[in-house]
């Protein structure tokens, strides 16, 4: 494992503790992953009660329940990648005998649809869900209770539906996907539908006036697989959220995995320090800013959130149906570790060349009025004002043409850069998504003479 430093260790170890102590949980796993693997992970408590004593382990399963979301909503963004479907695609035209037009597949990524949260019936009251063959009906009889994007509102039953647009376009059944094309490439082989029988955690419910633990039920949630009929290991989401941290091409592309990170909608309105993305959680916690996903099941609350600025990842397991915050021990123990025990900073590197095109273009430019810095690093141009946060990415330009560039990452992402030169070839200005850029300060008033 990469290492932690001991005195952080024990820190992130005190911190799991006392999370299992005030929340009276019975079995607890914390874990954190970075540079590319798990890390550190304690367990605390008792994996079973009827062996009381031995904690949990990073082998030990627990159901992650919606956790499952991410890697459904990974998989549809393959599909999209693949050209099999959009996001704009909507469900009735994928499942053409749906009643409930105009859905699309962006909006049930992101709970905007309106739709509501569960599957008819009383389905947890009941502890009846529906098959494959009851989901499209059931989703019919389902009501649309809000507008589409007016107000996010959390849908299991959406993402059951995604489980079989899943299913349909790829002729095989949801988690048959899900393995083939996460499962198997990232080795994450304790990643099944409910428990596989080997080590465990015992779910448990802790009544409130007494310190008895009642044994929860394992439920079979039939069609609702995709939205939360995963379980899974602390090793196996270490394996997760480094992919999520650093995609690899195999299962899906980084710039995929960024787009799915872009706010789609807004979860907390009044603090916004909760937005969902494209199947992904985004939460905010000071300045820092986390990817990943919270999960619930009878006798399990977990979570897994991802720093992926700086590649490291906090998990939280718990064997109660009851728990504290999980994502909040998640994030804890990546913020420990961040500021305790951070990774070293890359070394710098020094380049190999400039291009002779980009000579005359480094240095200082002004556009109305305020002045960005254009320098070459590893051969590639980039741009940032003097002015702009430390934390911010500088504008980074790819060469299409002579004298163009698009940029592709940073300020005016997907914008042009197109240079001026005089008659010697000297570069005179630049228009930057088509805003001049002089060598001087000019008023607008001085542009036409410019």
């Amino acid at each position: 494992m990469t290492e932690i430093a001991e005195q952080t260790q024990n820190g992130l170890t005190r911190l799991v503790a006392e999370r299992q102590s005030k929340g009276r949980v019975p079995g607890v796993v914390g874990a954190v992953a970075r540079a590319g693997k798990l890390a550190w992970s304690a367990g605390v408590g008792s994996a079973d009660l009827d062996n009381p004593g031995t904690p949990p382990t990073a082998d030990s399963q627990f159901l992650i329940a919606s956790q499952s979301k991410t890697l459904t909503a990974v998989t549809i963004m393959a599909l999209r990648d693949e050209g099999k479907l959009s996001l704009d695609d909507t469900v009735d035209q994928l499942i053409p005998e749906t009643k409930h037009a105009g859905v699309t597949v962006r909006q049930m990524l992101s709970h905007a649809s309106g739709m509501q949260r569960e599957p008819v019936g009383d389905v947890w009251d009941l502890m009846k869900f529906p098959s494959r063959d009851d989901l499209v009906a059931g989703w019919n009889d389902a009501e649309r209770i809000g507008k589409p994007h007016h107000r996010f509102h959390y849908s299991n039953l959406v993402f059951a539906l995604l489980g079989e647009i899943v299913a349909r376009i790829e002729g095989r059944s949801w988690y048959e996907s899900v393995k083939a094309r996460i499962l198997d490439p990232l080795e994450m082989r304790r990643t099944t539908v409910g428990m596989d029988g080997g080590p465990n955690q015992t779910g448990y419910y802790v009544p409130p006036w007494t310190d008895v633990p009642v044994r929860e039920p394992l439920l079979d949630i039939g069609a609702m697989d995709a939205c939360g009929g995963l379980a899974s290991t602390a090793e196996d989401l270490a394996k997760w959220a480094m992919f999520v941290a650093n995609p690899v091409d195999e299962v899906l592309s980084k710039d995929t995995l960024d787009e799915m990170c872009q706010v789609q909608i807004m979860a907390d309105t009044s603090r916004w320090q909760l937005a969902f993305g494209l199947g992904f959680m985004l939460l905010r916690r000071g300045d820092r800013f986390f990817v990943g996903h919270d999960g619930g099941m009878p006798g399990h609350i977990t979570s897994t959130f991802v720093h992926r600025e700086s590649g490291t990842a906090g998990i939280a397991l718990f064997g109660a149906t009851s728990s504290p915050a999980p994502s909040a021990l998640a994030t804890d123990l990546v913020i420990k570790v961040l500021e305790e025990d951070p990774l070293p900073a890359d070394p710098w590197l020094p380049g190999t060349e400039v291009p002779a095109e980009l000579t005359g273009v480094l240095g200082t430019w002004y556009s109305e009025g305020s002045p960005f810095t254009f320098t070459v690093k590893s051969g590639v141009l980039q741009a940032k004002s003097p002015d702009a946060a430390e934390h911010l990415a500088p504008a980074v330009f790819e060469r299409i043409s002579e004298d163009t560039y698009r940029t592709i990452s940073g300020r005016e992402t997907g914008e042009l850069l197109r240079i001026t030169r005089d008659p010697a070839g000297h570069p005179t200005k630049l228009h930057w998504a088509t805003y001049l850029c002089t060598r001087q300060p000019l008023a607008f008033a001085d542009l036409n003479n410019s």
